[in-house]
């Protein structure tokens, strides 16, 4: 060897090129053969030899299942995701004709040499000399280098840095290629030829997005690497050459098209299973056959982002964003979709294929895509109770993140509208009486009771209300809270169960103004309840009745709270996660917060189950087969806008809406329908039938018992306010906690204006908040004297005399009491009582009556007499 390479050097002399020559043929055969150093060899042997082979971009996958507790084993792929479609697989689960085939056809001798192969090397210098750049002469292990070193590029996110990387890794130039060698050499002694080829035919490109011999047989033969056949695998190998020139997928090519045959690829295919045939690694009857066999692609897309998961696209966008935000994936959502797109995971959801195929069906029998001159929207989420685990995630829309396909209709949508903004591009929505329920909380736990009453008397001036964070609040004049649909608030006084089981506006505000503003928020928030928008919850008296913009997904974790005793977890979308060499990775967390005591949770329970079977959610509790114990709250916006049906077991919680999401362009729901359903009706119809398939599929419990404390008002007196000024009575009953109610007047002894008579009366019993109605003295009444113990004459004269001039009547009643006869034994209304001249009193005269004398009879001697011994 020494001599040959000692003749042509003397053929070149001293020109310029022989140190190119010397650089790209001479030094790598010096390295492997020990011969001695030259200045050539020192500047090789000074390159690194090592060369660091990271993990390979592969192409991510999230899945969902039928079974919670076997997600691998039922699933199912939502979508696959990658900026290089490859999946890296072993050795052995590559056919032998595809690793036969890039020995044969790139690097025959690649079995004995040691990184480099000197011949072809040094065939590759002599062109370099003849053409001007550096051609050919790449083993097996160099090509696997220069693709470890794109690779590298790849992964940079400064575009500049990456741009130069990769031009230093594909440069032309013979100070690459030495570099390239070295690496090649340092690569043979770490690793086995086996892992090399094997490392080759993964990360080798085969046109487009196209990567790795196991991606390459699915995309174009619709078949895996194991097992391709003889001309196929000859037909992969034949594109790694010249990706662009022999790919397969484009049957137009006037030179490497369907017409032709792909003739490009064909020739090179041949020429492979030419090589193939001389170094004896097939037969002349494979090869012959291989020869005469057409290519015949059959191109097969992968599934690439959201829009190929059909009905549960919008939940599979909810997981790409949980793996662009949340930093359990990477410092910086640069980073952490990068991981995601090249990482090769297996990500596997908690979507229950099962309910959200019930939830899908449910959705699109009972609301529209599109509506005219309304942009009505239909959302449903579901939450597995205690574990925060989404199970259903689905909305009335097509989806689609490409504004060319939105623009064809209103059908199509990137927004999730059941997620926050930041998880879906949605705003949210007004909740409206759902949000109730933490008002409802915040009463229980003040210590207020549910037969509780306040004032609910509907009004414009409401007055002040405390806020201890804002100070106190006046809202005269800015709100005149009623029920929508036009219904009035009749009972001046209703209770918080009356309130919450018929969702009274005025009862709720009533409430509200007994308890912290700024507490009803943070308890709202201590379920996990935030803005979708990601701005502070308003806390003024409005927001009581649902305000807030609040996305659904939030809505369905907090009534999971409710019905998991208080206990709220965040909802999770991801249960499992792979990596592309079966480790398990870390995946975000549910956190479960105790919200409110269990027994506050308890009454809330206890007061949301009479909404099921007494209250507005009657239609929803009627339709669900089989039928639990579960726990509920209707809402509905001004005008109509939106509804809701909200509500849980023990073990799904589910929210469902009928909202616009078209701006002002909306309608009143009450007065519109949809399939022949009045439009406003139709969440109890999609709710049942997610919650029956809920039931029957995860059952639920009782909840448990509220205590009495909880439901039952404590009995406090009434005040005595008789003979006080209206004005004093109403102070003195309202910081007592009743309601005062101005009963008009009526006829007293009291002076004119004082309270004449309280009902209930001054000194009984009654629960706090209820209503006290207090009457006016006329000054005109008199005040029925005491008659009892005179005689018939004096208790009329005394009551039909002045000031009196009562009416006399008169009843007897026997008496053995000879000193009660002929006196006034009881009158009628009784003394002390209030009347006007004029009035009938009823006095009771006492008749003497001597007593009977008892009979006696003559013993009947030696018998018994009949009496008891």
């Amino acid at each position: 060897m020494s001599g040959a390479l000692g003749g042509f050097l003397g053929f070149v002399g001293m020109s310029a090129v022989a140190g190119i020559l010397v650089t790209a043929a001479v030094a790598p055969a010096v390295a492997l053969s020990g011969m001695a150093a030259t200045n050539t060899i020192n500047v090789f042997d000074s390159l690194p030899e090592y060369l660091s082979i990271d993990r390979l971009a592969q192409k991510s996958n999230i899945y969902a299942s039928t079974n919670a507790e076997d997600p691998v084993g039922t699933r199912v792929l939502l979508a696959s995701f990658y900026e290089q479609n490859r999946v890296d697989i072993p050795s052995d689960a590559i056919s032998q004709f595809a690793k036969d085939a890039a020995i044969a056809g790139e690097d025959p001798r690649f079995m004995e040499h040691g990184g480099v192969d000197i011949q072809s090397s040094f065939n590759g210098a002599v062109q370099t000399l003849a053409g001007g750049e550096t051609r050919g002469g790449s083993s097996i292990t160099q090509q696997y280098v220069k693709n470890v070193l794109i690779q590298k590029c790849e992964v940079m996110t400064d575009e500049e840095k990456a741009d130069a990387c990769y031009d230093d890794a594909t440069k032309t130039t013979a100070d690459r290629k030495l570099r390239e060698m070295r690496l090649a050499i340092g690569i043979e002694k770490k690793y086995e030829k086996a892992d090399i080829l094997r490392g080759y035919l993964n990360i080798a490109g085969y046109g487009g997005t196209v990567y790795g011999i196991e991606a390459a047989a699915s995309y174009y033969f619709n078949t895996t690497a194991l097992n391709l056949t003889l001309p196929q695998a000859a037909s992969l190998v034949a594109i790694v050459n010249n990706p662009v020139k022999f790919q397969l997928d484009r049957p137009a090519s006037e030179t490497n098209g369907a017409a032709n045959g792909y003739a490009d690829n064909k020739s090179r295919r041949d020429y492979i299973l030419n090589e193939m045939l001389k170094y004896d690694k097939i037969t002349q009857v494979d090869h012959d056959a291989a020869v005469a066999t057409p290519i015949e692609p059959v191109i097969t897309v992968p599934s690439t982002g959201c829009q190929t998961a059909g009905d549960n696209a919008f939940f599979c966008d909810y997981v790409t964003k949980i793996l662009k935000n949340d930093v359990t994936f990477g410092a910086t959502a640069e980073e952490r979709i990068d991981n995601f797109t090249r990482g090769g995971f297996d990500v596997y959801t908690t979507l229950d294929l099962d309910l959200q195929a019930t939830a899908v069906a449910a959705l699109n029998a009972s609301v529209p895509k599109v509506v005219n001159d309304w942009n009505v929207g239909g959302v449903v989420s579901s939450v597995k109770v205690g574990t925060g685990a989404v199970l259903v995630m689905t909305q009335n829309k097509d989806y689609s993140q490409d504004p060319t396909v939105q623009a064809t209709g209103a059908n199509y949508t990137g927004l999730n509208y059941n997620t926050d903004f930041a998880y879906g591009g949605s705003n949210g929505f007004q909740p409206g009486s759902t949000y109730k329920v933490f008002t409802l909380a915040e009463w229980l736990k003040e210590g207020h009771a549910l037969t509780e009453r306040v004032d609910s008397r509907r009004k414009a001036n409401w007055g002040d209300f405390q806020d201890s964070c804002l100070g106190v609040q006046n809202w005269d004049g800015r709100f005149n809270p009623r029920n929508d649909g036009g219904s009035s608030e009749s009972n001046p006084n209703y209770s918080a169960l009356q309130s919450t089981t018929n969702s009274i506006n005025t009862g709720f505000i009533g409430m509200a103004k007994k308890l912290d503003l700024c507490g009803i928020r943070k308890t709202a928030e201590s379920f996990g309840v935030h803005r979708a928008d990601g701005a502070n919850l308003d806390q003024g008296a409005s927001s009581v009745i649902g305000t807030n913009e609040i996305a659904p997904l939030t809505m369905a974790a907090a009534f999971a709270g409710i019905a998991n005793n208080g206990m709220t977890c965040t909802p999770i979308a991801i249960s499992k996660m792979i990596s592309s060499d079966g480790t398990e990775l870390p995946i975000p967390k549910s956190t479960c917060t105790q919200s409110v005591e269990p027994a506050v949770a308890a009454g809330m329970q206890y007061a949301m189950q009479t909404v099921m079977t007494n209250g507005t959610a009657r239609a929803s509790n009627g339709r669900t087969s089989p039928r639990l114990p579960m726990i509920g709250k209707t809402g509905t916006t001004d005008a109509a806008k939106d509804t809701w049906m909200s509500g849980a077991t023990t073990q799904v919680a589910t929210v469902v809406g009928v909202v616009n999401v078209g701006g002002n362009n909306y309608k009143n729901q009450r007065n519109s329908s949809f399939f022949g359903r009045q439009a406003s009706d139709v969440r109890h119809t999609i709710w049942p039938k997610i919650m029956s398939a809920a039931n029957a599929k995860y059952g639920g419990d009782d909840f448990p018992e509220a205590s009495s404390s909880v439901i039952n008002a404590v009995a406090v007196p009434v005040p005595d306010v008789r003979g006080k000024s209206m004005a004093e009575a109403k102070t003195t009953l309202e910081a007592a906690g009743f309601l005062f109610v101005d009963g008009g007047v009526t006829s007293s002894e009291m002076p004119a204006g004082t309270v004449a008579s309280t009902d209930p009366a001054g000194g009984s019993a009654s629960t706090r908040g209820a209503t006290v109605t207090a009457r006016s003295s006329d000054g005109t009444g008199v005040t029925i004297p005491s008659v009892i113990g005179k005689t018939e004459a004096d208790a009329r004269g005394t009551l039909s005399g002045a000031p009196y001039g009562f009416t006399v009547a008169k009843t007897e009643q026997p008496t053995a009491d000879k000193a009660q006869d002929g006196k006034v034994m009881a009158i009628q209304p009784g003394e002390g009582t209030a009347g006007r001249p004029g009035d009938a009193v009823t006095i009771v005269i006492g008749k003497y009556t001597p007593p009977t004398p008892p009979t006696t009879t003559a013993p009947n001697s030696g018998a018994n007499n009949g009496r008891d011994e």
